[in-house]
C-alpha cells in the first residue's frame, strides 16, 4: 500500500518538472542575448582615461621593472575583461608584450568614474644592444578593439630574451583599483 503513494508522487514530480522546458533551445538564445549584451557594455577606450605610471623603472640593465596603468571609466558603467593589448615601439619598430600567465582574469564592471590598472613588468635592456628594444612609445588597447591610445615610454630599453622582438616583459590582466 505503502509503495504506491510513493510512486505517484514521485511520477507527479517527474511530470511537473517535465512540464516546465518549453522544449526550445532557450540557452543557445539567452546566450546570444548575453554576448549581444557583453559586447554593447564593453568599455572603450576614447570613454577611458588612461594613466601610465608613476613607474617603479628599473634602475641598471638586468634589472626588473614595473609601470602600473590605470584605467578611470568616463562615461556609462562598462566591462573589462582579459589583457589589454600593449606593444613597445621604437620608431618604426614595434613589439608586443606577452600577457602574463593567470589563470581565469576576473570581469570587472566599471561604474562611471570607476577605476582598474593593470601593471606592465619588464627587464631593462641595453641601449643599442641588437637584443633590446631601444623603446620610446607605449600603445594600449583595450580587449576586441584595433583603436589605440599612445603614450611616452621613458623607462629605458626593454630586454629581449631572444632577440628584440621578444621582449622579456609581460602585462597582467585588468584588477580591480580604488576604493
Amino acid at each position: 500500500m505503502r509503495a504506491l503513494p510513493i510512486a505517484v508522487v514521485a511520477a507527479a514530480a517527474a511530470l511537473t518538472l517535465t512540464a516546465c522546458d518549453s522544449g526550445g533551445d532557450s540557452s543557445s538564445d539567452s546566450g546570444k542575448k548575453a554576448s549581444s549584451a557583453a559586447a554593447s557594455t564593453a568599455c572603450k577606450i576614447d570613454q577611458i582615461g588612461i594613466q601610465v605610471g608613476p613607474a617603479n623603472a628599473a634602475p641598471a640593465a638586468g634589472d626588473t621593472g614595473n609601470v602600473p596603468v590605470t584605467l578611470t571609466n568616463k562615461s556609462a558603467e562598462c566591462t573589462l575583461q582579459g589583457f589589454p593589448a600593449v606593444t613597445v615601439q621604437d620608431g618604426g619598430k614595434s613589439t608586443d608584450v606577452p600577457e602574463e600567465k593567470a589563470p581565469n582574469p576576473p570581469k570587472l564592471t566599471l561604474a562611471k568614474s570607476g577605476t582598474a590598472s593593470f601593471t606592465i613588468t619588464y627587464v631593462r635592456g641595453t641601449a643599442g644592444d641588437g637584443k633590446s628594444l631601444d623603446a620610446t612609445a607605449l600603445k594600449i588597447s583595450l580587449p576586441g578593439a584595433a583603436t589605440t591610445q599612445s603614450f611616452k615610454w621613458s623607462y629605458g630599453p626593454v630586454a629581449g630574451k631572444t632577440g628584440a622582438s621578444d621582449p622579456n616583459a609581460s602585462v597582467s590582466s585588468f584588477q580591480p583599483a580604488g576604493d
